[in-house]
């Protein structure tokens, strides 16, 4: 007689587990992350050097074309350094969700053969960005030290404006994974879609050019508080801070992270099968 086995991958124990299940395969968390670290800076022919050299060849070109050419104000203190300061948060953001929002698709042969919580796979994308941002700090610290620019108190609310970041980059990123894992067109699209935000979000010029009866619709796009409260608190603008803008960034942010929680629970059920 013939016996047929069949392998079932639960996508979890119960709603009330998934965090405990999350804590129990943390090491799996871990072991992604610091293999994804590796392989971004130990197999690329620049490594860490491109953490840099990306940031910075930026600051130059939008230095050129918005401080040179066009011209815009600079809020009292370098061009160089107000730019810098705001693609800090942007390429945190940037890359948080080109990254987590292709891990799931990166990781296909993971997902078909093993149960763990896919939640796992997002986080450990966020967290290989860290690094990044760790390194642009110290590169900031040098380009303030050599224009003698010295933050005050206003640098201890760095981890606040940090969290909306980190909050609307994985709810960003959680949407897409989601999508991407049955609509591989969004692997071109996503890139597109970034690259446009770069120039409406204020990295290469300040938000205060924006007509007064707009600054709030503008603030919208989740990074504009965040890039305003950036250079407000390390201090490399002398404009004083919007906070309906930081307040919105924040509300954004956290829809972004409650809808794409939502988003992927519904769909994590069939990851699985579509991969």
């Amino acid at each position: 007689m013939n016996t047929e086995s069949e392998l079932i991958i639960e996508a979890g124990w119960t709603e009330r587990h998934y965090l405990t299940d999350i804590w129990r395969y943390r090491q799996l968390l871990y072991f992604l992350a610091w293999r994804d670290i590796l392989v971004r800076y130990r197999q690329t022919t620049v490594g860490v050097a491109w953490s840099v050299i990306k940031p910075f060849l930026t600051m130059v070109i939008f230095t050129l074309i918005f401080g040179r050419i066009a011209k815009l104000p600079s809020e009292g203190v370098e061009y160089p350094l107000m730019v810098f300061s705001a693609l800090l948060p942007w390429q945190f953001f940037s890359s948080a969700v080109s990254g987590i929002g292709a891990s799931l698709v990166g990781n296909s042969n993971l997902l078909t053969k093993v149960y763990f919580p896919r939640m796992i796979v997002p986080i450990s994308a966020l967290m290989v960005n860290l690094v990044d941002i760790m390194i642009s700090f110290v590169v900031l610290a040098g380009i303030m030290f050599f224009y003698k620019a010295v933050p005050d108190e206003r640098i201890l609310t760095i981890p606040a404006f940090m969290l909306i970041v980190f909050v609307a980059s994985f709810g960003a990123g959680l949407w897409i994974a989601s999508l991407n894992v049955k609509y591989r067109d969004f692997t071109y699209i996503v890139p597109f879609f970034l690259q446009v935000g770069l120039y409406v979000s204020p990295v290469g010029f300040s938000s205060s050019i924006v007509p007064e009866n707009w600054r709030f619709v503008y603030s919208l796009n989740p990074m504009v508080g965040v890039i305003d409260g950036f250079r407000w608190a390390l201090a490399t603008s002398t404009s004083p801070l919007y906070w309906p803008s930081v307040l919105m960034s924040a509300v954004v942010a956290l829809a972004f992270l409650i809808s794409g929680l939502i988003v992927f629970r519904n769909t994590e059920r069939t990851f699985a099968d579509i991969i």
